[in-house]
């Protein structure tokens, strides 16, 4: 009988043991599912975030459409500006001929003295001395202008004319000093020496004061 008490004693303590081995078990299985449940949201909130994607998408391509039509805006403005103001000074100076107007860009720019009471025009042929009072002067190897002031101090330009807005520069005085003969390879030198210049347009005001004060003596 005591053999038969311990044996049913140990059965009994090991369905004890079973049965609370099996609600262990279980406790992870109810985990899981509350796991699955809480990362459901955040599903729905990547979904969120990719519908508001293609948005932002289309605001940055009228952005990008209203920059280019605001450049192209810009363009057209500054080219309207440019044509107006080449047009203005075309109208400032369409009374005056071509020549005049050269002469006076000229010695604008290269013009000794600006302050001047006169502007003379002396028009000088093709082989003519460049010193008269040396007879070992070469000449002038093409047509020639001088522009001077009414004064000694007022300078000199003689140049030729290329008709593309730029000129020969010659480098000689309005009144030649020192001692002569001073020899053919001197005056040869000038020639050969002479500087290809790029005439601006200048100011059209100081363009038409300048004008104003021709003397052609030619």
């Amino acid at each position: 009988m005591k053999i038969i008490a311990r044996i049913f004693y140990f059965t009994a303590v090991l369905l004890l043991l079973v049965g609370c081995a099996g609600n262990t078990n279980e406790e992870p299985v109810q985990d899981s599912s509350d796991d699955s449940s809480v990362n459901e949201p955040a599903k729905e909130d990547t979904t969120e975030t990719d519908e508001t994607t293609p948005t932002s998408e289309g605001e940055e391509a009228d952005m990008n459409k209203e920059n280019e039509v605001s450049s192209e805006e810009t363009v057209t403005t500054n080219s309207d500006s440019t044509t107006s103001s080449d047009s203005k000074s075309e109208d400032a100076l369409s009374e005056y001929s071509s020549e005049q107007i050269e002469y006076a860009r000229v010695w604008l720019q290269l013009g000794a003295n600006q302050d001047i009471d006169g502007l003379y025009v002396e028009h000088i042929p093709t082989g003519t001395p460049l010193n008269p009072d040396d007879e070992t002067s070469d000449v002038y190897p093409e047509d020639v202008i001088q522009l001077a002031g009414s004064r000694l101090v007022d300078g000199s330009v003689t140049y030729s004319g290329n008709g593309d807005g730029t000129i020969n520069l010659y480098n000689v005085p309005l009144r030649w000093d020192g001692e002569y003969p001073a020899g053919e390879e001197f005056y040869s030198e000038i020639i050969d020496n002479t500087e290809l210049v790029s005439i601006d347009v200048g100011n059209d005001e100081e363009v038409i004061r300048l004008i104003k004060l021709l003397q052609d003596e030619s």
